[in-house]
């Protein structure tokens, strides 16, 4: 969803409906099994959109896109505390959403996401003023799946959505070999789309420009984010390896002072 939205921006920007876009860098970080071949495939879609947005004259600095390789710890100590925005877009019920977006709210990135796994805490803690919330919620995902969904619907009904899966599906972003991303236009069209991508895009490119706007007033920005930070104590490391010592491992804090058996 989030390279979706990153072809919409470009495609606006193209189009001279971008002119006064907040300027914005999109870093990925992912790993896919060996034998994940979508995942493989997502990862190189955004390589490729990469290359073309960031090659692009018409977008100069109004638009970047980076794929850090090998995701890691260390990699993480370096981006996290500089994150103005968490994206944690999973669908709602995946339970796909962990500790990730608590780690970037801590250090001041305001959450853009689904009410998902982790999302959901913090939530809870925040507060909905202070998020960008977005998407269907659990039981809405199962009775669209129930009612019969048709994620085409919203391909014929979306034009900005429309014109980004048929650039994907046209070759735009690897001309090299042009039908190399047709097996993801299809799982979203269709053969069903289960993570709802299609069906929760137009909630997230609208939170994206609630975001976007946000932005601009650095005071109301600067003031959301240290709210994050002040109210995310709940997910400290202390607290919670104390309620796992509480209420799973049953086992009592040491003393260090005092004087320990056989000695």
């Amino acid at each position: 969803m989030n390279v979706l939205h990153i072809i919409a921006l470009y495609n606006r920007i193209k189009s001279g409906e971008g002119k006064d876009m907040v300027p914005r860098t999109f870093i990925f970080g992912a790993k896919a099994a060996p034998a994940y071949k979508m995942a493989k495939l997502i990862i190189k879609l955004i390589n490729s959109v990469a290359d073309v947005v960031n090659d692009d004259p018409d977008v100069g600095d109004r638009l970047k896109v980076v794929f850090l390789e090998n995701y890691s710890v260390s990699l993480a100590q370096r981006i996290i505390p500089a994150a103005d925005v968490s994206e944690q877009i999973s669908t709602a019920g995946m339970e796909a959403s962990g500790t990730g977006c608590m780690k970037l709210s801590m250090n001041g990135a305001l959450t853009i996401g689904t009410l998902d796994g982790a999302n959901v805490e913090i939530l809870e803690e925040v507060g909905a003023e202070n998020m960008f919330i977005f998407g269907l919620k659990t039981d809405e995902v199962l009775a669209l799946r129930a009612s019969g969904y048709r994620p085409r619907d919203v391909y014929d009904r979306c034009r900005e959505l429309r014109q980004v899966l048929d650039m994907i599906s046209g070759g735009v972003f690897y001309p090299e070999q042009p039908d190399l991303f047709a097996p993801l236009v299809n799982s979203l069209l269709d053969d069903g789309d289960y993570y709802m991508v299609m069906a929760d895009y137009e909630s997230y490119a609208r939170s994206q420009e609630e975001l976007a706007l946000t932005y601009r007033d650095q005071e109301k920005w600067s003031r959301l984010a240290i709210l994050n930070v002040a109210k995310m104590g709940k997910f400290s490391s202390d607290r919670t390896i104390r309620q796992y010592a509480d209420e799973i491992w049953n086992v009592k804090p040491v003393d260090p002072t005092a004087k320990q058996p056989g000695k």
